[in-house]
């Protein structure tokens, strides 16, 4: 049987912290500045120090941000081959510099971009990745990163470790963690590498570039959601959730019951198959509390849930329960908010 308390010898050379900077034409992905806050606590768990890592064709402008939130270094390779992502070529970059460097905890946004390249570098490295979780622990004895996801369908939560191989590697949903900049940012160390990729050596081409003009919305860029469930009753119920958070200054989201449903398209799906948010105010209409929900909004500063079963899930993670019908109790909510505008309106004049 494995002695989980003891390292493998082998492994003892890997050290640090890394976060994938993702990047696209130079703008980054903010998850890389959340895991990059999640990473200076690991780090301090286990001594080390937290780097950043970054492909392109131009991304040095990228290492005061990094510094900004926390980087103590800074890893990059630019060349002309990496002005598109394209799996080969970061696959190769990215294992290279995990090889050379050997950083004990890698992690990575699960953002499409990510969920392509960590599976693809986990598999050139050899090493275990645990894909879309939702928190990140050190164990206190072994020092192992305790890493946990939901599963079954979301009706489980599993906390996987990977004790005989490193990086250990796992990718995080966006919004799962806050970016927190530090207080006093200093620059750190900027470490350039080469590569000797060339574009004879990369099997896919990219003939043509479409950038799609379909609508979507980044729900963990809102500070105030309202979200509605199968309790709304139907489609057109869900008005009354975009007229609420309208006037609370937010945006309108769902669950994957609406989704399935039709009542929201799948854009606006808050839960594990969904986007990961923690505004600072959250209000569940209708929605029972299944765990894959739950996974996604369960961070927030405060949740209010208004459901008629005062037994729903959801009331066990809410800030206030409150038992009532959603259709009945939100339209009575919105008149408050409306003759509070109004009489705030009137004041002023």
């Amino acid at each position: 049987m494995l002695d989980i308390t003891k390292k493998d010898p082998e492994i003892s050379n890997y050290k640090d912290v890394w976060v994938y900077v993702e990047q696209t034409d130079g703008v980054p992905q903010p998850v890389s500045f959340e895991l990059l806050t999640k990473a200076r606590e690991l780090a301090a768990q286990i001594d080390g120090k937290v780097a950043a890592v970054s492909i392109g064709k131009n991304v040095a402008h990228l290492a005061d941000e990094a510094f900004k939130f926390g980087a103590d270094k800074f890893y990059i390779i630019e060349d002309e081959i990496f002005a598109d992502y394209r799996t080969e070529p970061y696959r190769e970059a990215l294992s290279e510099l995990v090889v050379k460097y050997k950083p004990e905890i890698f992690l990575i946004g699960a953002t499409t971009q990510g969920r392509d390249l960590s599976g693809t570098v986990a598999t050139e490295l050899r090493t275990g990745l645990t894909a879309d979780t939702t928190k990140q622990d050190i164990d206190p004895e072994t020092k192992f990163l305790l890493m946990t996801r939901p599963t079954f369908g979301g009706s489980l939560m599993a906390t996987i470790y990977c004790p005989k191989h490193r990086p250990q590697m796992s990718t995080v949903r966006p919004g799962v963690f806050s970016a927190v900049p530090v207080e006093s940012p200093v620059a750190g160390e900027i470490i350039r590498e080469k590569t000797d990729i060339t574009e004879e050596k990369i099997v896919k081409k990219i003939l043509k570039k479409v950038v799609s003009n379909e609508s979507s919305v980044n729900l963990s860029f809102y500070e105030v959601i309202v979200a509605g469930g199968k309790g709304m009753g139907s489609k057109d119920n869900f008005k009354m959730i975009q007229d609420l958070a309208d006037l609370l200054g937010g945006t309108w989201a769902g669950s994957r019951k609406a989704v399935e449903l039709g009542y929201v398209p799948q854009s606006r799906q808050v839960g594990q198959t969904g986007q990961t948010v923690h505004p600072k105010l959250y209000i569940a209409c209708g929605i029972s509390g299944a765990i894959q929900h739950v996974v996604g909004m369960q961070t927030s500063d405060t949740i209010i849930s208004i459901n008629t079963d005062k037994d729903a899930p959801i009331f066990d993670v809410s800030t206030y329960c409150i038992v009532e019908d959603a259709l009945k109790f939100v339209p009575k909510l919105i008149e408050q908010l409306k003759s509070q505008k109004l009489a705030e309106v009137t004041n002023e004049r």
